[in-house]
């Protein structure tokens, strides 16, 4: 398939290029440039307090941070939305915690998050930028900039920056783990080479992810609300389907992490009322094999409920398929990068529910690229 009648499925497409040029930057060969790791050894405060600013999907890509710098370098982290961090305490106050701050933001003008910036410097904390946009306000005046090489990004509903966002994270944390010594050179080496592979499993998927995700539309098209489930890392990945449905079709969607779903919004299921699982697994991975357990428990206790289930999966998974109403297949990779192929078929998901209420998903109402308050 190579048709694109909007500008949003033409960037979903682009994700591969857009993600092995991003990763080029940061990578020689299948090694981290040795300069980008000196830059970001001086960001880091030497108590390994990390606090993320952003908002929208940045801030989606910032709770994916969250666990990945936690988990793989054992760094304490914060994420708040950058409209609340920056008005919080007074000219006078100061963050007992003296983190290093992390903005993200695609454009790089985002107002709230440039506050937050603001905040952070006035504050004293050494900041590091990540934007799609390396001449932008934000790229200047943090101490510390990476680029993305999404390219241009026309449609309002952010796609190739969202995953390229994704994998310039992953990479901070190889970058910190090799630091502070937390990850084993073996582990390093093999994270990295399937970084590297993403590209290629992203090219190979997209056609028949387009194909489904068309025919769950028209399946789906009369709900009224979708709830998104995921733990861990990928609670984040629930937040992000959730609002990219919301904003491509004006479809009511919200994210939650998995476990929470009978601590109250269960009661909102029905047959109007369908569920997106994040439910993949990384068989290597003790932790992900305990929450893809749990997972499959609610799935099954979904089924005899009687709720309508799309499910994410391995391609190999035979238990997921049989307690989901319809099931799409995610190529199977390390934990932390599951989320970067989990995202693209939940793009393509709200593009063409888009489609199916006839809405001009490129320019959504009331939205812009970036939100600029005078």
């Amino acid at each position: 398939m190579s048709a694109f009648p909007h500008q949003m499925l033409r960037e979903i497409y682009e994700q591969p290029q857009a993600m092995s040029r991003t990763l080029s930057l940061y990578l020689d060969e299948h090694a981290l440039k040795p300069e980008v790791g000196a830059m970001l050894s001086q960001w880091v405060n030497p108590n390994g307090e990390i606090l993320i600013a952003a908002s929208g999907s940045s801030r989606h890509s910032g709770l994916y941070a969250e666990i990945l710098l936690e988990d793989l370098c054992g760094l304490a982290v914060d994420v708040e939305y950058a409209s609340e961090y920056s008005c919080r305490g007074g000219s006078e106050y100061v963050d007992p915690r003296r983190p290093s701050v992390l903005v993200l933001s695609q454009s790089g003008e985002t107002t709230d998050t440039l506050a937050a910036l603001e905040e952070a410097r006035r504050q004293g904390h050494k900041t590091l930028a990540i934007t799609n946009a390396p001449a932008s306000t934000m790229a200047h005046e943090a101490d510390y900039s990476m680029s993305l090489a999404a390219g241009v990004e026309k449609a309002i509903p952010a796609t190739k920056s969202f995953t390229c966002q994704l994998a310039v994270l992953f990479l901070v944390a190889l970058y910190e783990g090799m630091h502070l010594n937390t990850l084993d050179p073996e582990i390093l080496a093999e994270a990295t080479r399937e970084v590297i592979a993403l590209p290629c499993a992203l090219e190979a998927h997209l056609d028949a992810w387009r194909e489904q995700t068309a025919a769950l539309a028209g399946k789906y098209s009369g709900a009224a609300t979708f709830l998104y489930l995921g733990r861990g890392i990928h609670y984040a990945i629930a937040r992000e389907g959730a609002l990219k449905l919301k904003e491509s079709s004006y479809i009511h969607a919200e994210g939650y992490p998995a476990g929470e779903l009978k601590h109250g919004p269960n009661a909102l299921v029905s047959e109007r009322v369908p569920l997106v699982v994040l439910a993949t697994v990384d068989g290597k991975l003790a932790a992900s094999i305990r929450r893809y357990e749990k997972t499959l428990q609610l799935l099954a206790d979904m089924k005899e409920q009687g709720a309508k289930v799309i499910a994410l999966a391995n391609e190999n998974d035979r238990e997921v398929p049989a307690l989901a109403t319809d099931c799409v297949r995610v190529p199977e990779t390390s934990e932390y990068l599951l989320p970067i192929l989990e995202v693209v078929p939940l793009q393509l998901f709200a593009y063409f529910m888009a489609i199916e209420h006839g809405v001009d998903v490129d320019r959504p109402r009331n939205l812009s690229k970036a939100v600029i308050e005078k």
